[in-house]
């Protein structure tokens, strides 16, 4: 199925497009550049980009496996749903309650539901991010050690590692900017495993059409 990598590639393309987009706003709102409503609309809306594009690059990849390789890609299908649910819970009750809610003067009302350090919402952030970091390292085993996928194998490790980091800065008693940095390779090698993945199922689907 040519098409499948096609869809992998492009798919591959704009999660990372949306993730880059994230670190970018990110940023901006550290450097205090960026105010609410704005900050978090952007905030939010960009990292509600990245899920779908995400799961169809990993849908792409399942179904691009010989069979005895897919009980690794069913295991990354798994987590990147829970990924997926958390995180798009997470930003709908941001965007679509908290905060107009806000706006509107009545954050009271929804401060259960706002995503601030160490609320039930934060912890959603952390599950789907924590989520999206065992989808990399459970693909690793499907993938060869040889050629374009070696290096999706590398970037998948190394996305492995940076979740770990972010998951300190989640769940860490005391948070600040400082302790923010720490998530700042999150930020790379998030946007170069989708990138990588993306490059690979579009050559294997291309070699194998030729």
């Amino acid at each position: 199925m040519p098409q499948l990598g096609r869809i992998g590639f492009w798919a591959g393309l704009a999660a990372a497009a949306a993730t880059v987009a994230y670190d970018v706003v990110q940023l901006l709102q550290v450097l205090g550049l960026l105010h609410f409503p704005l900050d978090e609309i952007l905030i939010f809306g960009t990292s509600l980009c990245i899920v779908v594009p995400f799961v169809l690059e990993i849908l792409a990849l399942h179904y691009s496996r010989p069979v005895e390789s897919r009980f690794w890609t069913h295991a990354g299908l798994i987590f990147t749903t829970m990924y997926a649910v958390f995180g798009t819970a997470n930003y709908i009750i941001q965007l679509a309650t908290v905060i107009p809610a806000k706006r509107r003067g009545m954050e009271e009302t929804v401060r259960v539901l706002e995503q601030t350090p160490h609320s039930l919402l934060w912890d959603f952030d952390a599950i789907a991010y924590l989520a999206m970091g065992l989808t990399a390292l459970l693909i690793i085993p499907a993938l060869r050690n040889s050629g374009l996928e070696r290096r999706v194998r590398l970037a998948a490790v190394a996305h492995g590692v940076a979740t770990v980091l972010a998951g300190i800065v989640y769940f860490h008693p005391s948070y600040s900017n400082k302790l923010l940095m720490l998530g700042l390779p999150w930020g790379i090698t998030a946007p170069l495993f989708m990138v990588s993945l993306a490059v690979a199922l579009r050559t294997e689907h291309s070699s194998r059409a030729a």
